[in-house]
């Protein structure tokens, strides 16, 4: 009888340490680290399709929102716990994706959509595209992925090529295009922006989602509901992503800023790689740091 109790004993320990262990990895996922599989070769040549990725969630804080509600297509309030840093330029970022169902027009977070772009410019920043090479006013440092620049640079016709050359936000009097692109200013918390024409141009998905009104053009002037305003101070904090691969990406050039509370973290390493088609694993690219 005595063994019988031994033996329950031990399977009663051995079921409370696997218990313990699963909500160790639970708590890690939710507020340390989690991983992302690549689904495209949006990224390449830094990240490949079938890549699996570790994105570390402590730099701006992990985030807790209402699942369930967001699942049910509903707004949902996104806090984030106090993180360690910020996010920086260059930085690889997982986001869920601001739009749904193709609808540029207002903003909603995809929960089931994840992508993964490169943060080119920061709350704060000044960006342009010119010649095809992006430019942040002030910063010196290379941007992106400076070979697929040079490639969209001399390229002829790319239309031709099956790239789309208007961007965001979409309006001929601006001229903007994936060589020619600003200047864009990305918005930060508390900034302040007279609202004329450029400005309701650039700014209506981000106000209509801050203040949850619909916002609209009459006479040159922007009205919030039936209220005239003449400037805006924005609530949150915005970004700049793009692809590696220019030619094949959908990003900010094409559907504006993200907001900062949609990014998931940064992709610091790659823990596991395989082949699309063979399921062979690329050894090479394991433990990989993300650059």
């Amino acid at each position: 009888m005595s063994r019988v109790k031994k033996i329950l004993a031990i399977i009663e320990n051995l079921l409370f340490l696997l218990f313990c262990i699963k909500v160790i990895l639970f708590l890690i996922q939710l507020f340390c680290f989690t991983s992302f599989k690549i689904p495209s070769d949006s990224m390449e040549p830094a990240l490949k399709d079938g890549d699996r990725i570790l994105v570390n969630k402590m730099i701006k804080g992990a985030r807790l929102f209402n699942v369930f509600a967001a699942l049910d297509n509903k707004d949902v309030t996104i806090f984030r716990i106090p993180g360690l840093g910020s996010f920086k330029r260059n930085d690889v970022l997982v986001f869920n994706f601001p739009y749904q169902m193709n609808r540029w027009d207002s903003i909603r977070m995809n929960v089931m959509q994840y992508y993964v772009k490169r943060c080119i410019a920061l709350p704060g920043d000044t960006l342009e595209i010119r010649g095809g090479f992006y430019k942040v006013r002030g910063c010196h440092e290379q941007l992106g992925n400076y070979k697929a620049q040079q490639y969209l640079a001399k390229l002829q016709q790319p239309e031709k090529q099956g790239i789309v050359v208007g961007t965001f936000p979409y309006d001929g009097s601006l001229g903007w295009n994936i060589r020619e692109f600003g200047p864009l200013p990305i918005p930060q918390k508390e900034q302040i922006v007279v609202m004329n024409r450029t400005n309701y141009l650039l700014y209506r998905q981000l106000i209509a989602w801050e203040q949850k009104k619909k916002i609209h053009l009459k006479e040159e002037q922007v009205f919030m509901g039936d209220s005239l305003i003449h400037q805006y101070c924005f609530k949150k904090n915005y970004y700049f992503v793009s692809g590696d691969n220019m030619a094949n990406s959908q990003d900010s050039r094409y559907w504006g800023m993200l907001p900062e509370e949609y990014i998931v973290g940064k992709a610091t390493r790659i823990w596991n790689s395989k082949e699309k088609y063979t399921d062979q694993v690329r050894w090479e690219r394991i433990l990989m740091k993300i650059k």
